[in-house]
């Protein structure tokens, strides 16, 4: 029977149990004991800690007291890690035999490098932070790195469609509630170098290799103090794996929709010199978007077949320092759903730099491609025309530069630069009317300077930051049948601080509060190239004008060491003042007419919690919630937007993952997501109604270096509704795979 057939969440669970027994005459009958106390640096035992291989194979847990013993077919002695929450991890070797005693760290340095460009310990940080780990993101149920974030409650596409089946141009993200267009509010970055496409501000979600990815941290709120433009929403991070060991790492998998995602990783560590190389397929045939009781005859699947692959090269200068060379490349062809609506996407990116004591470098750049064919669909949608064939050539060059300077032991200062050039063209040939062609070229450059004080007296933690940007729109130009015309250029000069406070209540409580102003500029796609996404086309506005945000968020976060749990609540506030928006021109039936405009002002105020709880050392649950009450606050050519909801933005999101997990049998992982109601237009005419999706990820180690497993999304098989433009669109339908992992390291 073919998989899409297969029943979900029975066959997975099924599928799982068979985990359990696979391959049990292999385990040896002469095993050996292992044992060991875990504990911290005052010699108390820590309880729910994990014992586990270089290749993530759980062997076991520790006790209350911190005690743990497991059995293992391997003779001799054998290395193994050692993590528990609220502690650095530890890599260790046990005997057989012989009692082990193994002091964590408590965790000093957090996560939160990303927002201030420094370490703080998570308690301190006033900025809202949430990191999805390798091994949350290994055992997501889907292949595509967007739909693994959507762990994280208020972060979505511009779309509710994963990016295996979505427009480029409806793959920026929204944090916050702030919404997104084609362009990304949020900024992504990878190792410093912006991930944003350089030519429409979107996201390449499969430009990365899977198992290149080491963590992602996500950012919420305004962060344009240290990183410039695009970062009103927040920043993500995405921390690349570095060449640290000898690694060799396969994965494959392979699902209905013929959905396959296979990669491939070697690391070699050689005195001073490292390298790595790292490719994957992310491929699906997809499904057909179209709600069925709407189809016609030329709907069919959208979908994707991208190949992606990175290669590092580093160099250990006097042991804390490196210099480093790294290049990238990206191939995929789409199609949008109907024989003549396809696009492609070819980028290079390279970049270099050192980060040698106290300072940090990077040069780098891009070189893309990116071809789109366009067409009218008949009402019936029974044959479709072809409109317009589009290439966007574009070329990108960017240098960040920081120094870091403590001051004593209680206090940091940081100052940096960077720069961003982007020369793109939208060079495009016209079947309507009277055909001929229209070419677009022109050049933005954004140049910032920035600096940040931190500081942190007894329990209280300070931080100051402000940036000064210069942003320019020039050499703009356009050639037709009829001749050249120069569109207009533009710069603009902002300011954006930041000033930020934490105070420790108790040990393991803290208060924190930030405010901060941020800005995003429009790109080059926003302001001279036309967009389609199904039957909705958006027109360009060479006269668009940068966004402009203020924001404040007060909140505390807890942590529980008895229960290993942590708890964070903010409450958020952002107002963004001419946000660039889709303005409805003229609708029917089955197409809609927009432009892109600067809108008066909009505002998103409300609540996110996140959590994480390690109740028993079988068990993890993490989790979160936004509220968002975002709508428009003024307008004065349309007064009657006022009130309405931000396009694409529900009031009410919420996540949450359960995992269980047993050295014998393996683990088991449930992903719930809910959403509330949501609007696809600034009117608010077409509604989007709220969903349930569950999705489920089951694996069974064999051994110390194989891995199996099975993985199942929307295991209820709900239909989602993701847009309508005007017609409804729906998004992922139950689909299931299975595969294999193989891992070997020192």
């Amino acid at each position: 029977m073919p998989l899409r057939y297969m029943t979900g969440c029975t066959s997975l669970l099924l599928l799982w149990l068979l985990f359990g027994l696979l391959l049990t005459h292999c385990e040896s009958q002469q095993q050996q004991l292992y044992s060991g106390t875990v504990v911290d640096e005052q010699g108390a035992g820590i309880s729910h800690a994990e014992i586990a291989t270089l290749s993530g194979s759980i062997l076991g847990t520790t006790a209350d007291d911190g005690a743990f013993s497991f059995q293992d077919d391997l003779h001799g002695a054998i290395t193994v890690k050692v993590t528990a929450l609220s502690f650095d991890p530890d890599t260790v070797t046990l005997s057989p035999g012989s009692h082990a005693r193994v002091v964590l760290q408590r965790l000093q340095q957090s996560v939160e490098v990303t927002a201030y460009r420094s370490p703080l310990d998570t308690l301190d940080s006033p900025a809202s932070t949430r990191i999805v780990g390798q091994q949350q993101l290994r055992e997501a149920a889907t292949p595509a790195l967007d739909g693994k974030l959507r762990q994280v409650p208020g972060l979505e596409l511009f779309r509710r469609s994963s990016s295996l089946v979505a427009n480029p141009t409806s793959q920026g993200i929204s944090l916050r509630g702030l919404g997104s267009t084609a362009a990304s509010r949020t900024l992504v970055v990878s190792d410093e170098v912006p991930l944003n496409d350089p030519y429409g501000g979107w996201i390449h979600w499969e430009e990365m290799p899977e198992l290149a990815i080491q963590s992602v941290e996500v950012v919420r709120g305004g962060a344009s103090d240290l990183y410039g433009s695009s970062a009103i929403g927040g920043v993500i991070n995405v921390m690349p794996v570095k060449p640290e060991r000898d690694i060799f790492a396969l994965t494959t998998g392979y699902g209905s929709e013929s959905t396959t995602s296979n990669g491939i990783l070697g690391s070699l560590k050689r005195g001073p010199w490292a390298g790595l190389l790292a490719a994957g397929i992310v491929s699906t045939d997809g499904y057909t978007l179209v709600a069925p009781d709407l189809r016609g005859p030329i709907d069919q699947p959208s979908n994707v077949h991208a190949q992606n692959g990175v290669i590092d090269l580093e160099r250990t200068i006097r042991n804390s320092s490196r210099v480093f060379l790294r290049g990238s490349v990206l191939n995929e062809a789409r199609d949008n759903g109907t024989p003549l609506q396809k696009n492609g996407t070819r980028l290079w990116r390279y970049s270099g730099g050192t980060d040698w004591s106290q300072l940090t470098l990077r040069l780098y750049g891009s070189t893309e491609h990116y071809r789109q064919t366009f067409s009218s669909i008949a009402s019936n949608r029974a044959s479709e025309t072809l409109t317009r064939y589009a290439e966007d050539p574009a070329d990108e060059l960017g240098a960040v530069a920081h120094w870091r300077q403590p001051v004593g032991a209680k206090a940091v200062i940081i100052a940096g630069a960077d720069t961003h050039d982007v020369r793109a063209s939208d060079d495009e040939v016209l079947f309507t009317g009277a055909g001929g062609y229209q070419n677009t070229a022109a050049r933005q450059r954004q140049t910032g300077v920035y600096g940040e004080a931190l500081a942190t007296p007894g329990k209280w933690t300070l931080s100051a930051s402000g940036r000064v940007d210069h942003f320019s729109n020039f050499d703009a130009e356009q050639w037709t049948q009829k001749g050249a015309r120069t569109l207009p250029s533009f710069s603009e000069t902002v300011f954006n601080p930041r000033l930020g406070i934490s105070r420790r209540i108790t040990t393991n409580v803290a208060l924190n509060a930030s405010g901060f102003r941020a800005y995003r500029a429009p790109t080059e796609n926003e302001l001279y190239r036309t967009g389609q996404v199904g039957q909705q086309t958006t027109l360009p506005n060479p006269n668009l004008r940068s966004e402009r945000a203020t924001g404040w968020e007060t909140g505390f976060q807890t942590n529980i060491p008895r229960w290993q749990s942590m708890l964070r609540a903010s409450y958020f506030w952002t107002r963004v003042n001419r946000p660039i928006t889709a303005l409805t021109l003229a609708t029917t039936p089955t197409s809609t007419l927009l432009m892109r405009e600067n809108l008066g002002q909009i505002e998103s105020r409300g609540v996110s919690v996140d959590f994480e709880s390690h109740p028993f050392s079988w068990a993890a649950i993490t989790g979160g919630y936004q509220y968002a009450n975002a709508t428009v606050t003024s307008y004065t050519q349309q007064p009657q937007l006022v009130g309405n909801w931000i396009p694409q933005v529900a009031r009410n999101m919420a996540t949450t993952q359960v995992r269980v997990s047993n050295a014998r049998i393996g683990a088991l992982s449930l992903q719930a997501r809910i959403s509330g109601r949501q609007y696809d237009d600034d009117a608010n005419q077409y509604l989007l109604h709220s969903y349930f999706r569950l999705d489920a990820y089951g694996s069974r180690a064999i051994g110390h270096h194989v891995e199996v497993f099975a993985a199942g999304e929307n295991l209820f098989d709900r239909a989602i509704e993701v847009g309508k433009t005007p017609i409804l669109t729906l998004g992922t339908p139950r689909v299931a795979r299975f595969g294999l992992r193989l891992r070997f390291g020192e």
